[in-house]
């Protein structure tokens, strides 16, 4: 096998989320070339699946989206989506370069340069399967651009589900279709590296508490995003079983987290706050909703959030402090939450109409096959120096920002990329290998 040609940048950036942009743009507008690695078709990461964003309730997507477009037309950024990391290391000997990487291309079946987002295959093809960039509760076609604002605006065929109609392929006007596309191996180079690869919830699957995902009407905090956005599924918040409004809606809080039975001791940090955020949403969509909130503890720690949550107990949200032992399938599509109330009144069980449940956070990539860098009990990357500098890895050279190095919310996650970005700007000034 030919080995493939090496592209060198000063830095590479692994995750296109918010923290991997806001780092790429940092270190582009002081003139390093960045390359920006993303398994996913889209940049964006989860915020730009968020509907709004707490403390401020601003959109979501009128925040990502400018950064998304700021990466991708900027001269010095470089970015690399639909890729899947294959190994980064270390070694100095090789190119003379600190940060060597591999990654693989996932055929898409559209040629990038001739395809010009007309989405006229997407129109066009008969074929049509779950999209989970809305959570499963619609449907997209087998060749589709990934959502309305993505970028690149490039289509994927769906290969499995595809019946090789070739309806595509004739509606082209460039001839971008490629059914033989092949996936292309590449290597890149740095100086530094810098590490934002995020978190996942846990699955429902795997809860068999919660119904191990079989209630129609049991979501989690993500697919209740999709519910709240104004480009959401169905363009209002309703019951994904049947379509009915809901009249009464549930959160059940610490699902998963802090239990050590899931691997998840810890606190995931953002869950009451995003809760409590939906629960206001929910309020103003559906003004005549009971919405309850079943928690151990709240944790408002950040600026103006302990103030939220007294404006979510004022707009008439309910609160109970209760651990949710279990939730059945009850009757017309609800679902029953049994619960253990805290203040020692004994247990008690209430139907819901929609059940909404706040997932542990987990680390979003596993390095151990792929990179060195070291991980702490909690799976989450390893900072040397916490206190000094939380971006440092045990990897020199190597940095991690954002979610990959534990649960956090937004600001702190901008905060600590701009961070990253710093300390690789000063790693590569300080270097025989820097600019």
């Amino acid at each position: 096998m030919v080995s493939p040609d090496i592209k060198k940048f000063d830095t590479l950036v692994v995750g296109g989320g918010i923290a991997g942009l806001q780092a790429a743009l940092d270190l582009g507008d002081q003139g390093y070339t960045v390359a920006v690695v993303e398994k996913d078709a889209s940049i964006g990461g989860k915020m730009i699946r968020l509907s709004k964003v707490f403390p401020t309730l601003d959109c979501a997507s009128c925040i990502t989206t400018p950064k998304m477009s700021a990466a991708a037309h900027h001269e010095n950024i470089t970015l690399f989506t639909y890729c899947d990391l294959v190994s980064l290391d270390t070694d100095e000997s090789a190119n003379g370069s600190g940060i060597n990487c591999r990654i693989i291309q996932r055929p898409r079946y559209v040629d990038p340069v001739k395809c010009i987002g007309c989405r006229q295959c997407e129109y066009i093809c008969p074929v049509h399967v779950p999209d989970m960039e809305q959570g499963g509760l619609s449907a997209k076609r087998a060749i589709s651009i990934p959502f309305s604002n993505a970028i690149p605006q490039l289509p994927i065929l769906d290969i499995e589900h595809c019946m090789l109609c070739g309806q595509c392929e004739k509606v082209c006007p460039t001839n971008a279709i490629d059914y033989f596309q092949q996936p292309e191996d590449m290597m890149l180079s740095a100086n530094t590296a810098i590490v934002t690869t995020g978190f996942e919830l846990l699955p429902v699957k795997t809860f068999v508490q919660y119904g191990n995902g079989s209630i129609p009407n049991v979501v989690d905090a993500l697919q209740m995003e999709r519910l709240l956005a104004p480009h959401g599924p169905y363009n209002r918040v309703i019951r994904p079983s049947d379509g009915m409004e809901p009249d009464s809606i549930a959160y059940v809080q610490c699902a998963g987290s802090r239990d050590k039975s899931h691997g998840v001791p810890y606190c995931s940090r953002v869950c009451c706050m995003y809760a409590i955020k939906q629960a206001m949403l929910l309020s103003g969509s559906l003004p005549l909703a009971d919405i309850t909130i079943y928690y151990m503890d709240i944790r408002a720690f950040g600026k103006g959030y302990e103030q939220f949550y007294q404006n979510a107990k004022a707009m008439g949200i309910e609160f109970v402090k209760a651990k949710v032992a279990r939730i059945d399938q009850g009757d017309n599509g609800s679902a029953t939450v049994r619960y253990e109330r805290q203040d020692g009144s004994g247990t008690a069980s209430q139907d819901h109409d929609l059940v909404v449940l706040s997932m542990g956070v987990v680390p979003g990539w596993n390095p151990e096959p792929i990179c060195a860098v070291s991980k702490s009990t909690d799976h989450f990357i390893t900072s040397i120096k916490p206190k000094i500098s939380p971006v440092l890895t045990s990897i020199n050279g190597v940095f991690v920002a954002g979610a990959a190095a534990g649960p956090k919310d937004i600001v702190d996650t901008i905060t600590e990329s701009g961070s990253a970005a710093m300390e690789a700007a000063k790693f590569m000034s300080n270097s025989p290998r820097g600019n």
